[in-house]
C-alpha cells in the first residue's frame, strides 16, 4: 500500500532539502531502538570497578544480571535518551554531511571530490552533530546506569526531558555538556578507522564472494565490509567513549564533594595507573556489538525510509539524488558503490522495496 499527500512546489522544495535529515535521522533512530540492550549493556561494563583492576563480568552475565534485578524492560532503560540522541545527532550528522558534500561538489564544479574533502566533511559535520547531541547523551548514559546503583543512589529520571530539566537546575546548564571533548575524539577516531579500513576490508571479502563486478559489490560484500571496518572503529573508538561515560556519570563524594575526576586528561590517567591500560577496552565484545549492528541497520534501511519518503512527497526521481548501494562511515559518510565516491543524495533507486 503506498500513502501520499498532495504537495505544492514550495512544500516539494522544503521536503526535498530537509530529506538527508529526515530520513537519516528516522534509520539512525531505528538502528539505535535495535541495538539499545546492547549499547546499555556497554555502559554498565564501562562504569563498573572503577579505580580498581578487578576483571569485569562477561556482557552475557551482565544481560542475565540486568533481567534479573530489573526484568526485560531494563535492557531499555534509557532508550527515550537514546532516540532523541539520535534525532538531534544522528540527523545532524548524516544530514550536515549531505549538505557539506553537495556543497563541495558544487565547488568542484560537479565533479567528484577528492578524499581529503570527504574527510573534512565528515570530521566537521561529526563535531557540529556531537555539539548538538552531547546533552542527550549525558541524560542517556546516566539512565541507562542508574538501575545498576543502590536504590538510595538513583538519580531516578522519569525520562529524558526531566533528566535534561534536572540537571540544568540541580548541576548548572554547562553540564549538559560534560564529556563533549572525548565524545568529540570519539566520532573522530571512529570516522578514521573506517574511512582507513572500509576499502581494504572491501577488496578482503571480495576475494570470498567472488562479485562479477567489483565497482558494484553485492550486500554481502557491503556487510562484510562494514563489520570488519565496524571492528576499526570499536578499536580505536573505545578508549574516548570509556572515558566520555565515565565523565558524563560522575557525581560529587557526599562525603568530600569533590569529582572522581578533574577533567579529561585527569580521567586518562587515573584510568591508567589504578586500573591498567587494558581499562580502556573494557565491554569491548559489548562496543563491537554495537557499532556494527548499527553501521549496518542504517544500510540496510536507509535506502527504503527515503524510498517511501520520496513516494509520500510526490517528489521526482533524479539520478544525482539516488543512493543506489551507499555505504556509511561512523560519521554519517555516504560512498557510491561504484565508484567510492560521496552520493549526492539521499534517494532511492528503482530496485528498492516499496
Amino acid at each position: 500500500m503506498s500513502f501520499t499527500m498532495e504537495v505544492d512546489n514550495r512544500t516539494a522544495a522544503i521536503a526535498e532539502a530537509v530529506q538527508p535529515f529526515v530520513c537519516g535521522g528516522l534509520s539512525a533512530m531505528f538502528a539505535s531502538a535495535c541495538i539499545h540492550p546492547i549499547d546499555l549493556t556497554k555502559v554498565r561494563i564501562q562504569l563498573m570497578g572503577q579505580g580498581t583492576k578487578g576483571a569485569v563480568p562477561s556482557p552475557a552475565k551482565v544481560v542475565a544480571d540486568i533481567v534479573k534485578a530489573e526484568g526485560f524492560t531494563g535492557l531499555y532503560s534509557g532508550l527515550t535518551a537514546a532516540l532523541t540522541r539520535q534525532a538531534t545527532y544522528g540527523t545532524a550528522r548524516i544530514g550536515l554531511h549531505r549538505a557539506f558534500s553537495n556543497k563541495l561538489e558544487e565547488i568542484n564544479e560537479g565533479n567528484a571530490i577528492p578524499f581529503y574533502m570527504k574527510a573534512v566533511s565528515g570530521l566537521c559535520s561529526g563535531a557540529i552533530a556531537v555539539c548538538i547531541g552531547t546533552p542527550f547523551d549525558v541524560a542517556l548514559v546516566r539512565m541507562q546506569n542508574d538501575g545498576s546503583r543502590p536504590a538510595t543512589e538513583r538519580r531516578g529520571y522519569k525520562n529524558v526531558f526531566d533528566a535534561l530539566m534536572r540537571i540544568s537546575r540541580e548541576e548548572g546548564v554547562l553540564n549538559l555538556w560534560r564529556g563533549l571533548a572525548p565524545n568529540v575524539l570519539r566520532g573522530m577516531s571512529m570516522n578514521v578507522g573506517m574511512m582507513a579500513c572500509y576499502d581494504e576490508a572491501k577488496e578482503m571479502i571480495l576475494n570470498i564472494t567472488h562479485d562479477p563486478d567489483p565497482k558494484k559489490p553485492s550486500l554481502q560484500t557491503k556487510l562484510g565490509s562494514a563489520a570488519i571496518a565496524g571492528f576499526c572503529c570499536a578499536f580505536l573508538s573505545l578508549p574516548f567513549d570509556m572515558v566520555k561515560s565515565r565523565l558524563q556519570n560522575m557525581r560529587a563524594d557526599p562525603t568530600t564533594g569533590r569529582m572522581p575526576y578533574k577533567g579529561l586528561t585527569d580521567c586518562f590517567v587515573k584510568i591508567t595507573t589504578q586500573e591498567g591500560p587494558l581499562a580502556f577496552w573494557k565491554g569491548f565484545s559489548a562496543y563491537y556489538g554495537r557499532c556494527a549492528p548499527h553501521s549496518m541497520i542504517i544500510l540496510l534501511t536507509i535506502e527504503h525510509v527515503t524510498s517511501a519518503y520520496r513516494d509520500f512527497f510526490k517528489l521526482e526521481d533524479d539520478p544525482s539524488k539516488l543512493v543506489t548501494a551507499g555505504r556509511f562511515t561512523s560519521t554519517g559518510t555516504v560512498h557510491s558503490a561504484a565508484s567510492g565516491d560521496s552520493i549526492k543524495g539521499s534517494g532511492d533507486d528503482d530496485e528498492a522495496d516499496h
